[in-house]
């Protein structure tokens, strides 16, 4: 009896084995599916779709992109988390979805390390801190005066609660010692047009997001939220300039359920890297202020980890309390 129940055990093994290792070899056989979980005409939006147009290119699949926003992108991370860990479905997760969520949220749907493997790290975006034309102010200095004289009275708008607009305005109303309203909205888009209308006052958003507003002299830059300047705009300073260790920058990568296939996520590392380092897209970082960094899962996770670790102490400082 016991042989016998060995050699189904076995068997049962070799069979999970062999259907496990075919998955790998045919993957992908059918569409891919990326979920972004914010709005359109943002950072992790336009890039999900042109990793997914080089997967779709590599792989001769079709790959699409769809967005499934709200909870601070905890929507979309939640579907992807609850989804089948064979590569078919990913999430374009952000430094707010995987990463300050946690600290942020009482009722986190799902766990941004146990329900996910980090899968390629994508880009890292430099952010803008800028204010509406009628705020008398012309740079940081001036513009912390300005919200002293006016506490309370001042709002900044960000992509939604945990994003990196979020983070950063807390860490200012931090560092500055200022008081500020937050006022989240689904995605930066929507938070732009309210600034540009008035309804705000400033904004830290990612650089791709809010530049062409700032050429188009809609908006006032003051600064970029990075530890230096940034060489796409060498002028502009950096807040940490008046304000020391003043340091924000967003990032974005793809992540996969927990329990997808190594071999997969390798797979899909290696493509995401190519697609990454192509001329085009390197021109579009480069323009956009933004950088990628070639990392392996094991790397991104590690990454991921630290973040989650700085920005937790960040929080728990500027008492911040889940909601």
């Amino acid at each position: 009896m016991q042989k016998l129940l060995l050699t189904l055990i076995l068997g049962s093994s070799f069979f999970t084995h062999h259907a496990a290792m075919a998955q790998v070899a045919t993957y992908p056989n059918h569409q891919i599916k990326i979920i972004s979980p914010f709005a359109t005409g943002g950072i992790a939006d336009g890039f999900s779709r042109i990793i997914a147009q080089g997967l779709s290119e590599a792989y001769g699949q079709p790959v699409v992109v769809e967005n499934k926003t709200g909870g601070g992108g905890n929507i979309g991370a939640d579907f992807v988390a609850k989804s089948p860990a064979d590569g078919y479905t990913l999430i374009m997760g952000s430094i707010g979805t995987h990463a300050v969520n946690p600290y942020l949220v009482k009722s986190m749907p799902y766990d941004p390390f146990k329900d996910f493997v980090p899968v390629a790290f994508v880009l890292d975006a430099e952010g803008l801190l800028a204010v509406n034309p009628s705020v008398p102010v012309k740079n940081v200095s001036e513009l912390i005066t300005y919200i002293k004289a006016n506490p309370g009275k001042v709002s900044y708008g960000s992509g939604g609660i945990g994003t990196a607009s979020h983070l950063a305005g807390e860490l200012f109303v931090l560092t500055a010692k200022v008081d500020m309203t937050h006022i989240p909205y689904k995605g930066n888009a929507l938070a732009i047009t309210d600034l540009i209308g008035g309804q705000t006052q400033l904004m830290f958003a990612t650089m791709p997001t809010i530049l062409p507003y700032v050429k188009s002299d809609k908006l006032r830059g003051l600064a970029v939220t990075g530890a230096t300047r940034d060489p796409s705009m060498p002028d502009l300073p950096s807040i940490s300039e008046t304000l020391p260790g003043f340091d924000v920058k967003n990032w974005i990568g793809l992540f996969a359920p927990a329990g997808t296939p190594p071999a997969i996520v390798k797979k899909l590392n290696a493509e995401v890297g190519k697609i990454m380092q192509q001329p085009a897209v390197q021109k579009k970082l480069e323009s956009e202020g933004a950088k990628y960094y070639a990392m392996s899962p094991e790397a991104f996770g590690s990454f991921q980890k630290k973040e989650s670790v700085r920005w937790g102490k960040i929080i728990k400082s500027a008492g911040i309390k889940p909601e």
